[in-house]
């Protein structure tokens, strides 16, 4: 059986940009919500926690609502620059980082809590800026929450379905991916190609999963070695 490799080409396309997104808006509100007190912040976290126990088509939904030529962002976006995003891989990056994004959001936060302030105090007294403090100390000490946050948000976009095919659809090449190919295979019959496909994802997922474990096991071990 001749096995199209678009869509899981695509998936890893989609899955790359949506967690390179959610590495800067995941570990950057993160930071924040960790670091700083202000009205509303613990409703900003339910907030960026929704997408992670909202039903995928209602989550599309939203997106829909937002993005689509009716919507505040996708009417603008049409009327000013001449950008659909509707039917789009970039809809499906979109749908992806969204749904995957707490992923990354809950672990960052959880990992700057944990870093101890008297470091971060240390390094102030011997005056280190605020930007220096945050890229050599602090986010030196949380990055292996992050990093475990980052991989398993990948593994999520990778297999992200209900809400990237309410803003993407299923068109073969341009936005069909892996998990929404599994299910036109089924559909249509096809147990072979949905055998293969499943097997293909299972692959990946699990690479991803040893990967983290590793990544994170080397750096228990080097920490060992230097104490």
């Amino acid at each position: 059986m001749d096995l199209d490799w678009s869509a899981l080409w695509l998936s890893l396309k989609v899955a790359g940009w949506a967690t390179a997104i959610n590495l800067v808006l995941g570990v950057g509100f993160g930071a924040l919500l960790a670091r700083r007190r202000f009205p509303g912040r613990e409703l900003l976290d339910t907030v960026f926690t929704l997408p992670m126990v909202l039903p995928p088509t209602v989550l599309g939904y939203y997106l829909l609502v937002l993005i689509g030529s009716k919507g505040p962002l996708g009417a603008w976006l049409e009327n000013s620059f001449g950008i659909n995003l509707v039917f789009t891989w970039q809809a499906a990056v979109i749908a992806a980082a969204v749904a995957s994004f707490p992923l990354v959001f809950k672990p960052a936060r959880a990992a700057f809590e944990d870093v101890d302030g008297q470091l971060e105090q240390a390094a102030r007294t011997l005056g280190v800026s605020e930007l220096a403090l945050f890229f050599r100390v602090t986010l030196p000490l949380a990055w292996r929450g992050i990093l475990a946050g980052l991989l398993l948000a990948f593994a999520r976009a990778m297999g992200e379905f209900g809400a990237t095919i309410m803003v993407a659809g299923s068109i073969p090449g341009r936005t069909q991916t892996l998990s929404i190919a599994i299910y036109e295979a089924v559909q249509a019959g096809n147990d072979g190609r949905a055998n293969a496909l499943v097997l293909l994802s299972s692959l990946v997922c699990i690479s991803v999963l040893l990967l983290a474990a590793r990544l994170v096991g080397r750096r228990q071990e080097g920490a060992r070695n230097v104490a």
